[in-house]
């Protein structure tokens, strides 16, 4: 198992866009009673609150679905879409400034085969390359691989279930527009979104 500094509270309460971009090359770890599941973040967007169109807290109504948002940086917020699949968000900043950072793609590091069977029933090796490439490139994919619901919705980060690690540094980030969010008008194509140049596992490049 990886054993890199943790990254403190603090590292979240920030800017959200260099929170964003920062987060890229860093580890992410589940724990799920002992049993560690690790992947390399390659791919983030920034919600930047209340004006952001995008943000679930824009125009600052605050609902039981978006409550957590408004937190302290380093809170975990998961949601649901499409009701079937569950999206990880790190909150940002400080209390009662309800901005977050969605973690879009990662590269898968450690536990590979525990993934595999997550997402598709059968051990790595068994995958066709079109599985192996559609592992963890989405939000929703790697949150299914790792075994991330909506439990840890409104916890700290923790190395009892879910936390992350300092990893490699990142100097060749690609910005460009978030995913999905038509419904967003203008602020559909704010550069929101970040990923590592040439990685195989960034959900769209």
């Amino acid at each position: 198992m990886t054993s890199g500094k943790i990254l403190e509270s603090n590292f979240f309460k920030r800017d959200t866009v260099e929170v964003a971009k920062n987060l890229l090359g860093k580890k992410i770890i589940r724990n799920i009673s002992g049993n560690f599941f690790c992947a390399k973040i390659v791919e983030t967007e920034a919600y930047i609150g209340l004006e952001d169109r995008a943000c679930h807290s824009y125009g600052g109504n605050i609902t039981k679905r978006n409550e957590i948002l408004y937190k302290e940086g380093g809170t975990i917020y998961v949601y649901l879409i499409y009701g079937m699949y569950n999206l990880l968000n790190i909150v940002t900043k400080n209390e009662n400034d309800p901005e977050a950072v969605l973690i879009r793609a990662v590269e898968p590091i450690e536990n590979i085969d525990a993934m595999s069977l997550n997402r598709f029933g059968k051990i790595y090796k068994d995958l066709s390359s079109y599985q192996k490439k559609n592992l963890t490139n989405g939000p929703g994919k790697l949150t299914i691989a790792m075994g991330i619901d909506r439990a840890l919705n409104g916890k700290i980060l923790s190395q009892d279930y879910l936390y992350i690690e300092e990893g490699e540094d990142v100097r060749n980030i690609i910005e460009t527009k978030r995913i999905g969010i038509d419904y967003a008008g203008e602020d559909a194509n704010l550069p929101l979104r970040f990923y590592i140049e040439d990685n195989h596992y960034v959900s769209v490049k």
